[in-house]
């Protein structure tokens, strides 16, 4: 089992998707759903949605979000140099020098994120970098050795997204465990398939939603829950481990209570605790800040009634994560 989600999770990351430009991706998710006999579409927000028909009256949706962190281009300079900022949670020092992709409108081109020498005194702003503070995007740039014609061909513009390059991106295996970028929230993405793959005729309509721009406010599960009627929403993310948080590393999954963005509902955490419980499935249980999720934004704003959120415990997220297969 775990060979074959270490497959399928390293599959999906190799399948670009930052934020608003997430069409590689949704071709690939719309194949296995289709492979399923489920079916499928993508919505007007980007979603890639495929639905199980219920039993009853009623329905449920079931998110993974399919957008990556990653940057976003500010200026294109004329000597090849290309200025980013971040798009979601991405720090540059996370990524630190090396290969990056930009993914053009005709071509992706890669380019290396770069901080400057090192072998400088403090007349050169990178001292600062070594001594003082972190690096922030507005310290780096993108070398491409590239001209601006080439570029422009490329369609490398304004606007164009930057993610880690994927000849970096391969996730590597440690025991039972798997390091890669982009387990957040590719893991769940390949949870949401084996879903996919195992549910048959659930009690309410299920919707298993690959969902869009959920690094940046999630978008795609605002407007999905907004215009399909819901009983209720779970989410499938990652949680952070940190000494903050009373979390260990394990297989045990992690129920929320609470995260950045409000409470979730407690009468369906509890149908979830029991389920665990006769399933013979151990969980976690956590109140944690600085995070937020599908189901906690939709249900802070409104979207829906009741709200849950299934994590997966991850070491260093928003970088080069970790998490029990």
């Amino acid at each position: 089992m775990y060979d074959d989600l270490f497959q399928a999770i390293s599959t999906l990351v190799m399948h670009h998707s930052p934020s608003g430009v997430e069409g590689e991706i949704d071709q690939y998710l719309l194949a296995q759903f289709q492979a399923r006999g489920l079916e499928c579409w993508l919505d007007a927000a980007g979603n890639a949605i495929a639905k199980i028909p219920g039993s009853g009256a009623g329905a449920i949706a079931i998110t993974a979000h399919k957008d990556e962190i990653g940057g976003i281009v500010k200026t294109v300079g004329s000597s090849g140099r290309i200025e980013v900022r971040r798009l979601g949670g991405a720090f540059p020092w996370v990524y630190g020098e090396g290969v990056v992709d930009l993914l053009g409108d005709r071509h992706t081109l890669s380019g290396i994120l770069s901080f400057g020498s090192r072998h400088v005194s403090h007349e050169s702003p990178q001292k600062a970098q070594q001594e003082d503070k972190p690096v922030r995007w507005e310290d780096t740039w993108i070398e491409t050795k590239r001209t601006g014609v080439e570029l422009e061909e490329a369609g490398i513009r304004p606007g164009t997204r930057m993610v880690v390059g994927k000849h970096r991106k391969h996730p590597f295996r440690l025991g039972s465990h798997i390091a890669s970028y982009t387990l957040d929230n590719k893991a769940s993405l390949a949870i949401l398939l084996e879903l996919a793959t195992v549910l048959k005729q659930p009690a309410l309509d299920t919707y298993l939603v690959a969902s869009a721009k959920e690094e940046v406010g999630a978008v795609g599960a605002l407007y999905f829950s907004r215009n399909q009627p819901l009983n209720a929403l779970i989410a499938l993310e990652i949680c952070p481990l940190s000494l903050e948080y009373p979390i260990v590393d394990s297989e045990a999954p992690v129920l929320l209570s609470q995260d950045g963005y409000g409470l979730y509902d407690e009468g369906l955490n509890h149908e979830i605790r029991q389920a665990a419980a006769v399933a013979g499935i151990p969980i976690q249980l956590a109140a944690i800040s600085g995070f937020g999720s599908d189901a906690s934004i939709a249900m802070k704003m409104g979207q829906v009634a009741r709200a849950a959120c299934l994590s997966f415990p991850t070491q260093n997220t928003h970088g080069y994560e970790i998490a029990h297969l």
